[in-house]
């Protein structure tokens, strides 16, 4: 019997309560949510630019919408028994009542948690000011704790993302946001080791902290002892995978050969590991 959305919002909640830190890898389609499922992961998250890079869009510029997002997060909660959280990027509008609506919406596709910024969308004010965001939080975290299941709401600033690598601001609005009832807090971009300490120290509730970026040198077993409980890695599994494409694709334009299939995953492990069991 497969585990229902409340087994695997208690399975999800324990994650964040237990001793360490655990790693929540993001898939972009089904198919990469059954391998990281068959690789032995305990959680999985979505992430809004592996989607946008599948659907031939940019990132962060409003083109992959709200129903875009949920569309995919529920192909993946039906490709997995394991407990999904999701990118849901600012939440898909300005107003608290947006950022409200989006996480019951979320629920709705099975998922146990989600993540929504602090960021606008505007390149000219990319960042809401602290007391709209905690607002949007306030109405993100009523929604989510009104589910008949823990829902992990996850409040992110994203000032080391959009130009603003100011670490006081950053802890101040991760503070309103565990005020205002965020489960779990995150500011993606922040990768020194005192900054990420920093953070841990200043709040009470989780912390999230993104990997597989440049600069990031850290282990599981660092960040745990930084003061991180959970750990994603946003794009850069999507990222890698193009990598190889492109590779591969260059090496076939370039030289005429075709020595990327001595490193390509045999077809009967492809075959294998997305298949469903």
């Amino acid at each position: 019997m497969r585990p229902t959305q409340a087994d695997k919002a208690k399975i999800f909640q324990a994650l964040h309560a237990r001793a360490g830190a655990f790693v929540i890898p993001n898939p972009w389609d089904a198919g990469t949510a059954r391998i990281l499922t068959r690789l032995g992961f305990e959680a999985l998250t979505t992430t809004s630019a592996g989607l946008a890079f599948v659907l031939g869009r940019r990132d962060g510029d409003g083109s992959v919408t709200r129903d875009d997002a949920l569309i995919n997060a529920k192909a993946i909660v039906d490709a997995t028994d394991l407990p999904v959280a999701a990118d849901l990027e600012n939440g898909y509008g300005d107003a608290p009542e947006s950022a409200a609506e989006t996480i019951r919406l979320a629920a709705l596709v099975g998922l146990v948690g989600a993540s929504i910024e602090d960021s606008t969308g505007d390149s000219r004010n990319p960042i809401y000011d602290v007391a709209h965001a905690a607002e949007r939080v306030t109405a993100a975290a009523e929604a989510a704790h009104a589910l008949p299941f823990p829902f992990m709401f996850v409040a992110r600033a994203e000032n080391f993302l959009h130009g603003k690598p100011d670490l006081d601001d950053t802890i101040r609005r991760l503070q309103a946001f565990e005020a205002a009832g965020a489960d779990v807090l995150y500011a993606p971009g922040i990768v020194k080791a005192d900054h990420i300490r920093a953070v841990c120290s200043s709040v009470s509730k989780p912390v999230n902290v993104i990997m597989g970026i440049k600069g990031a040198p850290f282990s599981v077993s660092q960040l745990a002892a930084l003061g991180i409980k959970r750990i994603s890695v946003g794009s850069s599994l999507s990222r890698a995978a193009l990598g190889a494409f492109v590779r591969a694709a260059n090496e076939i334009r370039e030289h005429g050969t075709f020595g990327f299939a001595n490193d390509a995953l045999p077809f009967a492990d492809a075959n294998d590991l997305v298949s469903e069991r």
